[in-house]
This record gives C-alpha cells, structure tokens and sequence, in this order.
C-alpha cells in the first residue's frame, strides 16, 4: 500500500489558520451597503392571505421590502424545473419559506424589521413524511424502474429469501460559512454578485431571470468558500437572487447572510429515504435476487431530487453483482424544504440498502458478513455487468478488500471482540468491513465538460482561471499544479483566481466529485497549446529540432542551450507569440438513456473499503468508533496530502450523518433541530482512537488529468462500516442469535429501542422472532 508522499500545501493554508482569508463576510463593504434579512412563514402548507409590511418600514433605518409582486423579472430560483419562488406568492408550501426580504442600514435593523413582518396563512393539510407521501401518492415525478433479469421469477427461485424496511435520516450541511451573497449594482442596470456558490454560472442566469435581464448583464465571482458539500450547488440562487433584487430597487450595495437559524429552515438538506427490500440466496450466501424501493422524501419542490434518487438507484448494487435486480426509485412530494444535493448524491443511500441486506444475510446464515461480501463482489472479465448494464473493466475490490482484510487484522480481530464480549455485560464491541464503488461522471452527460484560461506573463510567471470552485477541498491547488507540472515551474510560480463567469463562461457547478477531473483537463489542454507555441517559437528562433526543447526543473533545454522559463517567454514576446489560451475538456465515453435505464453513465469507478470496530454502551445507548481502518483508491494523487484529508474527513461526515445527525420535524411540518443546540454534528472527539488511512497503489485506468481519481465523495461512504459496526455491537447484546433493526442515524436513543427489540423478540417463540 502507498503511503501519501511531500506536496505543495492547501494554497491557502496559511491563510485559513492565520483567519487571514476573506470571506464574503469579511470584505470591506461600500459606503452606501445595506444589510437584508428574511421574513419566513411559519406553517408548513396554506394560503398566503395577506402581507403586511408598514410595521417593518415604519423601524428606523430600514431601506426597503420587497415582495414576489416587486421582482421584475422571473419569480424562480429553481435549478431545472420551474417550482421554487424566489419570495411566496399565494401558497406556503414549507415552514420556514421565505415570503418578504428587508433591506437596511444595518443588520440588526434588517433582522428586527423582518419579524415584524405580518403574514397571514390560512393553514391547509399538509403531507410531512415519505410514509405519508407514499400512501397519498404524492410525487414530485414519476418513478423510474431499472432492472436486469427477471427480479420477481429470482425471488421466487431462491432457496432462502429475506425482506425488510430501513429507515434513513437526511442531514444538515452546516457548512462553517453559512449562505451569504453581495449585490453590487454597475453602470446600465448590471449586476456583480459575490456568491458563496458551487455554481457561479447558475447564479448568474437565475440572478439575471430575476431581474429581468440577459446573461451578459450579469457577473458572478467566487474567491471561496467555506464549506459547501453539495448545499450551495442550488441552494445558494435564493440568497443572491434576494440580495441583487434589493441591490436593484435600492440602487445600493446589498449584502444578505442568513443566521444558522434561517439557514437551516429555509435550505434543503441530504435527502432521508425509506427503502423496501427483498433479497433472495443461496445457502452459500450469494445473491440470486435483489428488488428495491427506494423512496426519497425530496420536498415541495424538484431541485436536484430526480437526479438524486437515480445516483440512489446507480448505488444500490454498491460493489455486488446482481443476475436479477428491480431498482425503484419514487420522489416523494411534501410539505417541508425542497431537499437538496449532498456529499454523495443519493450514492450512500443507495449502498446502504444493500450492505444493510447483506449483513441480514449473513445473520441469517451464521456466517461472517465479509465471507459473504467477498463470495458477491463483481468479478473480472465474467459477474461484471451492473443492474444499469454497465460493464465495470476496472474493478480492484477483490484485491483491495484481501490487502483492507490483512492489514487491519480483520480476523484476529473477530475473534479477540466475540471473547471480550463474552467477559463485558454493559459493554459491548462490534466489527464491519465494508466496501464502496463510487461513479465518477455527472449522470445528466451534458454538464461533464469544463473550461479554463491559462495567462503567462512575461516575469515567467502564470496566471490560471477556470469554472471549478473552492470550497476548502483543494481544487486550486491542484490546478496550479497541474500546470506548474505542465511548464515544469514550482507551485508558487502559478496564481489561480477567483472563478468569475466573465473569464469562463457555461461552467457546471463543481459537485460529482469531478471538478479536478474536469476543470485540470480544461486546464492542462489550455497550457499544452501555450507550451507547443513555445517549442515552435524555440525551435524556429534557435534552429534545432522540436524534439530538442525540453522542459525541465532546472529551466528550458534548447539543444545544448538552457534557458529559464521567463527568459524564453520574454523572448517570445517580442516575436509577438501569443502567450495565453483557453483550454476545453469534455469526458469521454459516457452516456445513459433514462427511458431504457440502460447506458454508460460513468468514466471510470472509485473504490475503497473501511473496517470498523464499535463500542457501545448497553445501557446508554452511546457509541463510539474505537479504530477505524481505511484503504482508499485514488489513482495516482496529485496532492496526497489533500487527498488524505479529503479521505479522514469524508469518513467523519458519513460517521456523523450515519450515528449522530438527527433532523427532526414536529407533526405540523415544523424543524426543530435547526441550531447546534439541538443538532449534533462530529467533533473532534468523535474521531477514532485509532484512525488509519492508506491509499491502493495503482492508477486510474481511465485518461484521467495525470492518472488520479475523484475523493471527493467516495470516502464518505466508508462510514457504513462504523454504522454497521455499531449493529453488529447490538447484536452482541443478544449473543448473535437474533439481528437488530438499527435505522440510521444510529443515536444512542435508535441503539437502546434496538437492545430492547432483541429482549422483546428473544422472550417470542422462535417461529416469531425475525
């Protein structure tokens, strides 16, 4: 296994420790700036009846509201399909919705004239829970089925079959830096907006619909972000739609931050889901049958819920081959925020059903649950065609779960847990292995293309920009790299900007795990036409071959000559060569159709695993993850430092979504767990004791920018093993003889009704007891 080696630090990294990066929030703000705050509806589904605004504007240094009936332009901030008003018209369709904004001198100002706001709802039945959604049929689409084979003839074949339901929470975002946008109005009715936003290109269009504008009116910038994990892909429209909407009726500078409050009750979250399963096996434990509902509460309105759920459906095989499979996908309609994209995408919900089936399977027969893990694994060259019939060509698992299973000592282990189990009656430990295969590519083909600009100044140094944002996970830094490797300079001879659609325009928002991806091809391809003006230049100017011009650490080799880089570029200056290009990527080789369910949809798969080994305290409920082993496949790194980090920090968030982060709504649709008050997310005690990470030592088979594979999401499903270590800790109580249900996340309250379940069934007749 290979270890990280040196590399360039974050490029900002001196920056964030010494709180010297600027944020939205921090940059200096014009004289005339005013401060907007959000007036929000307080039940979940009525009749907006009546807004009255006179109390807000009679406050001292209140500026102006704006309502749904002011905006000029287009009243939507939906990604995809129209549904998502900027400001409420006549329906309330969520608690928590906004209905006015108010602009002020001063934020506290802005804030008090919000609540003053009276708004009159007559309160209409309102639809809360997938359950409910389900029984109604209540749907924001229609549901999409994906098979292979026959699943229900598999089913009925199979010597041994299981079902169930499983239960999966959403999760919060909590990004350190909360929604946040400023407006700045310019000459002839443009518009800047700074945006805390994973999509610039998508807040400029939608920023320009609202206003009544085109495209070219508007110009988005982002420096950075802090945090983003897929809530500020679309959810950050609504911010600075409502801020360039205040910007525009005041003339004057707007800057709109929402408290953690709003944030949490006025944005989208991870997607929770019920999943109806049905498995049918062997004796053996291999899987001849697989049939699968899953039901994803997506919210009043589409977003990114249809794209969600088919990355649910794309993950539900995880790593297993499946002969006969039906995979269901249903976007259930409710009355609660508009669910939203998030690490992963649906990809971890989708695996968690199956892993959580296999380890039933696996109880049932008395078997270690790795044994049957290992006898399903896609194969090589045969048992490797996906439900979605994908041919996978690339899969390590095999070899990857072996080297995961003897370096963490996997079964020793095993056997050293059953026995200190056996002498601890309040105590108890339990162990998983789980692995994880992850689809690099958007799946809607279109938006896998990027752009970027690549300047080379006569000092020799070079300036990039490209469509790709930061939000802390490194993506600058890598682009430098990848062109400080191109013309062979040291990282600190290479500045990327901030990303503004006036220098690449038509970006994709930086999610799927593919911004290096994409946006260090756009990159590299812009700097190798720069490089191949250079040989051309060097060879006509100083009469040798284009073979002998190298470019090397130690300056330009031209035939028996070096150079330094700015000398040669100097040079090529005065013989008026053109020393800055675009570059341009689009992925190769993918495509789905959606009415078949058939197609390619991915350029190549990520894969790791993760062994961890729980405690869990009988009579409290509570958990922690004692050693946690992971074994990460990312092709060749380009930073291994950052993908290190990447990889700790995605298993943390999966750990936090799958134990601790709970959200909760009252029966009236209201969210109560909207502040860290009340929703718990990992600290750093929550950390492992023992916390290994290791990268696979092989290259991506794809043309990938120098090899490397995404890290972004892949890791975080790796925290299935901690989730499914904590039952197998329950099971623990019951001595192995019965399984636990434990929905996830698995708080201590889940864990002590999951105890009290193996009591209850243990005392049942063994007819009665699954």
């Amino acid at each position: 296994m290979a270890e990280p080696a040196p590399a360039p630090p974050h490029e900002s990294a001196w920056l964030h420790v010494a709180g010297a990066a600027p944020y939205i929030d921090d940059l200096p703000e014009r004289a005339d700036c005013l401060h907007a705050a959000i007036a929000q509806a307080s039940v979940a589904h009525g009749r907006l009846t009546k807004i009255d605004i006179a109390p807000a504007l009679a406050l001292p240094g209140v500026v102006a509201v704006m309502l749904a009936k002011d905006v000029p332009g287009i009243n939507d901030c939906a990604p995809i399909v129209a549904g998502d008003p900027i400001l409420a018209v006549d329906e309330i369709v969520y608690a928590g919705q906004a209905v006015a904004a108010v602009a002020a001198t001063s934020l506290d100002a802005a804030r008090r004239a919000a609540s003053r706001i009276k708004i009159a709802i007559e309160p209409m039945p309102a639809i809360v829970t997938v359950d409910r959604a389900l029984a109604v049929g209540s749907f924001l689409t229609p549901s999409q089925t994906m098979t292979k084979g026959d699943a229900a003839d598999g089913l009925a074949r199979a010597p041994r079959r299981l079902e169930g339901t499983l239960r999966l929470g959403g999760q919060d975002h909590f990004y350190l830096e909360g929604q946040v946008a400023m407006a700045l109005p310019r000459e002839g009715g443009d518009m800047l907006v700074l945006s805390s936003t994973q999509h610039p290109t998508e807040i400029q269009h939608l920023v320009a619909k609202a206003l009544g504008r085109g495209f070219k009116d508007v110009v988005c910038e982002v420096r950075r972000m802090g945090g983003g994990f897929g809530g500020k892909e679309t959810q950050a429209a609504q911010t600075a739609c409502i801020a360039a909407l205040l910007a525009w009726k005041t003339g004057r500078a707007v800057k709109l931050r929402l408290d953690r409050d709003v944030d949490m009750t006025l944005t989208g979250k991870r997607h929770d889901f019920r999943i109806d399963w049905q498995i049918g096996f062997d004796d053996a434990g291999r899987i001849s049958a697989w049939s699968v509902d899953l039901a994803a509460r997506g919210g009043c309105s589409v977003d990114l819920t249809d794209p969600v759920v088919d990355r649910a459906m794309f993950h539900a095989d995880n790593a297993y081959y499946l002969e006969h499979a039906r995979i269901a996908g249903h976007r259930c309609r409710t009355h609660t925020v508009s669910n939203t994209a998030f690490r992963g995408f649906g990809g971890p919900q989708g695996m968690c059903a199956i892993e959580y089936a296999i380890d039933e399977v696996a109880r049932a027969l008395g078997k270690d649950a790795l044994d049957v893990r290992l006898a399903n694994l896609y194969g090589h060259g045969s048992r490797d065609v996906t439900p979605y019939h994908q041919r996978i060509k690339d899969n390590i698992l095999p070899e990857l779960m072996r080297a995961l299973e003897t370096s963490s000592d996997y079964r020793n282990r095993r056997r050293a847990i059953a026995a200190w189990n056996a002498a601890h009656p309040w105590l108890k430990k339990g162990l998983a292995l789980t692995p994880a295969k992850f689809g690099i590519s958007f799946t809607n083909t279109f938006l896998n293309q990027a752009g970027a600009l690549v300047h080379v100044y006569t000092d020799g140094t070079v300036q990039v920009s490209h469509g790709g944002t930061e939000m802390g996970q490194g993506l600058n830094t890598k682009i430098a790299q990848v062109v400080a490797s191109a013309f062979a300079l040291d990282f600190d001879r290479v500045k990327v900007t901030a990303t503004v659609t006036d220098k690449v325009p038509n970006t994709s928002a930086t999610a799927a795990s593919a911004g290096t991806d994409l946006n260090g091809k756009a990159a590299a391809d812009a700097a190798d036409k720069i490089k191949r003006r250079l040989i051309a230049f060097g060879a006509e100017h100083f009469k040798v071959p284009p073979d002998r011009i190298r470019f090397t650490a130690q300056g330009i080799e031209v035939g028996t000559r070096r150079l330094t880089f700015a000398e040669l570029v100097g040079q090529a200056y005065m013989a008026r060569v053109q020393l800055w290009d675009s570059g341009f990527y689009a992925t190769p080789e993918i495509h789905f159709d959606r009415e078949r369910q058939r197609g390619n949809p991915f350029y190549y798969f990520a894969y790791g695993a993760a062994c961890s080994e729980a405690l869990i305290d009988v009579l409290t409920g509570e958990s922690r993850i004692l050693r946690a082993d992971l074994l990460h496949d990312v092709g060749n790194s380009i930073n291994p430092a950052i993908d290190l980090g990447q990889i700790e920090g995605g298993y943390i968030q999966g750990l936090g979504w799958l134990t601790a982060e709970e959200l909760w709504w009252d029966p009236a649709g209201r969210l109560r767990t909207h502040a860290p008050s009340t929703y718990k997310i990992p600290t750093a005690r929550d950390l492992p004791e023992d916390f290994r990470v290791a990268f696979w030592p092989e290259a991506n088979h794809a043309d990938t920018i120098h090899r490397s594979k995404a890290v972004g999401e892949p890791p975080l499903m790796l925290a299935i093993s901690a989730w499914l270590a904590i039952k197998d800790a329950v099971a623990a109580t019951a001595e192995h003889r019965l399984s636990p249900q434990l929905d996830a996340p698995a708080t201590p309250e889940r864990v002590l009704l999951a105890i009290e379940d193996l009591k209850r069934r243990a005392k049942l007749p063994a007819e009665a007891r699954s």
